[in-house]
């Protein structure tokens, strides 16, 4: 769940230039796909849907994320010109208000995906801090705030995306250490453990409301809602490479992910966390390595979906000048430092990975990714399209959204769930 264009705030600001290639935009599509959240699924999707309905439905949900992206994909080129944002393109087929109830539903995505990565960080920190200390003291509210405080100075010192060209580089290598680490320890756990329980647990109504949740997980974990933003970096012809990058993220790109997710609910059955390197045993300077790799990706991943409010405050106020003038570093430490600490104290408020994870699928991964997606084609493309074709499409909007409205409700009711069994400010 990564991108490299900033398209936000007023000014299209890019990482690499409108002449790339899709081979470029797949690898980015691949590194968001394996950001530290794949370090969850076998806990958030895997525990509560069983192998059957794991392996069905992350198949599944690769194969309707790979189609509804298409869909939007054909669309960037709308009544002959180029659109380089998701609301942009909205607004063309509906109007205004469809502009800006788009920047809601993304600014809602990136801000819960961002509190995704503060809890991640968070865990990875907490998971080193325990491989070294007998007496574990420091609860999971402190390393939260220290992941948010790294998160501040990197925000700071780091003004735009223009800034990220090596970061982004750093994030795809810090991903390879992680998921090959963790993949290997618990591939030699799996072999080395007794038989493992892989039975659903919970009453039925529990049952019957992680399985809503953990479905609404699995279109999160291919979904960002931007594929107008990174498309709009390729060299035409625009759609055709655009294509060819979905192609890649959805073959090559999520053959990492599946290893990981599959060989850690293997290897831990029903107790599979929902950070894996907590449940994996070996060396002590691989596991610091890896829980440090974890925590270094989630901040530079965290500042990449982040940049959209950054951007957009930087606009609002016009704050203009080099990165290290006085007004525009003041604004920046009380601006993105305000957004950081209020994400920072969610993140510590309700760790509970899982059921974020299925609020922003629920919220908004379902309307942008697959009702939005779907009614756009439809009224853009009406006249080209058979009836069976519209039923078809007309089918996925009653669908998504009748799964939007019961996948909200499913992960509000797990996050009051575990805030009374855990408390607030849980360390779990």
């Amino acid at each position: 769940m990564m991108f490299h264009v900033l398209a936000f705030g007023g000014n299209l600001r890019c990482i690499g230039e409108i002449t790339d290639s899709w081979f470029q935009a797949g690898v980015v599509l691949t590194s968001g796909v394996n950001s530290v959240f794949v370090l969850g699924y076998s806990g958030t999707i895997m525990v509560h849907l069983g192998w059957i309905g794991g392996v069905f439905g992350l198949v599944l949900a690769t194969a309707i994320s790979l189609y509804a992206n298409m869909l939007v994909a054909k669309l960037h080129e709308f009544r002959g010109k180029r659109h380089i944002r998701y609301r942009d393109l909205a607004a063309e087929i509906y109007g205004r208000k469809a502009y800006y109830l788009t920047w809601a539903l993304q600014y809602v995505n990136l801000f819960m995906i961002n509190i995704g990565f503060l809890i991640l960080g968070a865990s990875s920190l907490k998971a080193c801090y325990v491989l070294f200390v007998e007496e574990v003291t420091m609860k999971l509210p402190y390393f939260t705030a220290i992941a948010g405080f790294a998160c501040i100075l990197f925000a700071i010192s780091t003004p735009n995306l223009s800034s990220l060209r090596v970061w982004l580089a750093c994030s795809t290598i810090l991903s390879l250490i992680y998921i090959v680490v963790a993949s290997m320890l618990a591939a030699n756990d799996g072999m080395n453990a007794p038989p493992r329980d892989y039975s659903i647990h919970g009453t039925t109504a529990s049952k019957i409301f992680s399985i809503i949740g953990a479905s609404s997980n699995l279109m999160f974990a291919f979904n960002t809602g931007m594929v107008p933003e990174i498309q709009a970096t390729l060299r035409q012809p625009a759609v055709e490479n655009m294509l060819k990058a979905l192609y890649f993220q959805f073959t090559i790109g999520v053959v990492p992910m599946y290893a990981i997710t599959f060989i850690g609910y293997w290897a831990y059955g029903a107790s599979a966390s929902t950070y894996l390197l907590s449940n994996v045993s070996g060396p002590v300077w691989v596991k610091a390595a890896a829980n440090i790799s974890a925590f270094l990706q989630s901040v530079i991943a965290l500042h990449i979906f982040a940049s959209p409010a950054y951007e957009y405050m930087d606009t609002k106020f016009k704050i203009t000048g080099g990165a290290f003038e006085l007004k525009s570093l003041t604004f920046r430490i009380v601006a993105r430092g305000g957004y950081l600490v209020i994400s920072s104290t969610v993140s510590a408020l309700l760790p509970f990975l899982g059921d974020f994870e299925s609020l922003t699928g629920a919220l908004s991964t379902f309307p942008l990714t697959f009702i939005l997606a779907s009614h756009m084609y439809l009224v853009a493309k009406k006249s080209l399209l058979s009836s069976l074709q519209q039923s078809w499409l007309w089918l996925n909007v009653v669908f998504f959204s009748c799964m939007s409205i019961a996948a909200t409700v499913a992960a509000i009711r797990l996050i009051v769930v575990d805030s009374k069994r855990y408390h607030v400010f849980a360390d779990v």
